[in-house]
């Protein structure tokens, strides 16, 4: 079994080999939760691949929503990426310091803006490293590119949407976070949300969809098993969710690896859904 849109992804060899194309755009996406005390700015200043641009997604985002960086308008969104110089025609790859955490969250959002020809660094910055890759630390003066933002609303869901879904049960709600977190067993790193899930949501934590030493994707089998073992049923429409809609941007790239056409993210995710009142919550403590 072949991954059905093997183009999602791109091999560090390919990138090496392209780096230099014209129409070739890299793009660092880094991020990182508080706790893990890393400036992702401060470390593309450092250290990036040679012409990468650094896309921010705390900022290019809807920073007028207290949730933390929501989906921006397709003007903001339009209008921060042409400064980076990404626009239509490029060919984006997008990668992070992690392996594979914010980058799919970028490619994410790339394709909901209308992105089609757009990719995720197998590996990302870490087995770019591993390889002895060339690294730069000069700043990339990017020149402006038009691009053309047209929103694709089936890729994204609100919680009004998620609410009448746990009567309707249309669409499967899957969960990017670990098990103890899932079941409520575990306490979430955003102090004041209650703990458990969604109700009759299911559980693939993110991790099982990559490679533990290389964070690379794993086969296509691999990641079919993954979530028919958690009971999906990979026939029907998908929701992916976690804590603040990142990591389930890696399910909804794996399930694109894969030829899943109805899948869509839950952007406020766990820190919208385990933070109000009026949102019934399920859990095993």
């Amino acid at each position: 079994m072949s991954y059905v849109n093997p183009q999602a992804l791109v091999s560090t060899d390919w990138l090496a080999q392209h780096l230099a194309a014209p129409d070739v755009r890299v793009v660092d996406a880094s991020w990182y939760l508080p706790a893990e005390n890393r400036n992702p700015l401060e470390e593309f200043t450092e250290e990036h691949i040679p012409g990468a641009v650094f896309f921010d997604i705390d900022e290019i985002a809807d920073t007028d929503n207290p949730l933390p960086h929501m989906v921006p308008s397709p003007e903001k969104f339009a209008s921060r990426v042409r400064r980076l110089g990404l626009g239509d025609g490029n060919r984006i790859v997008v990668y992070d310091g992690a392996g594979c955490i914010s980058a799919a969250r970028a490619w994410w959002m790339f394709r909901l803006f209308g992105a089609e020809d757009v990719a995720l660094l197998d590996g990302g910055l870490p087995k770019w490293k591993a390889e002895g890759r060339p690294l730069d630390g000069l700043p990339t003066m990017p020149r402006e590119r038009h691009f053309t933002a047209r929103m694709n609303a089936t890729m994204l869901r609100d919680v009004g949407q998620l609410k009448s879904n746990v009567d309707s049960a249309r669409e499967q709600v899957v969960d990017a976070r670990s098990a103890g977190r899932f079941r409520g067993t575990d306490p979430e790193p955003r102090q004041g949300l209650r703990g458990g899930r969604i109700p009759n949501s299911y559980n693939v934590p993110y991790p099982a969809l990559l490679d533990p030493d290389t964070k690379t994707f794993k086969s296509a089998e691999e990641i079919q098993a993954a979530f028919e073992s958690a009971g999906v049923d990979l026939k029907r429409p998908i929701v992916t969710s976690c804590g603040s809609g990142v990591t389930a941007c890696i399910l909804a790239l794996g399930l694109h690896l894969i030829g899943h056409r109805q899948v869509a993210v839950y952007d406020g995710s766990w820190t919208e859904w385990g933070g109000r009142e009026d949102t019934p919550v399920m859990t095993d403590a």
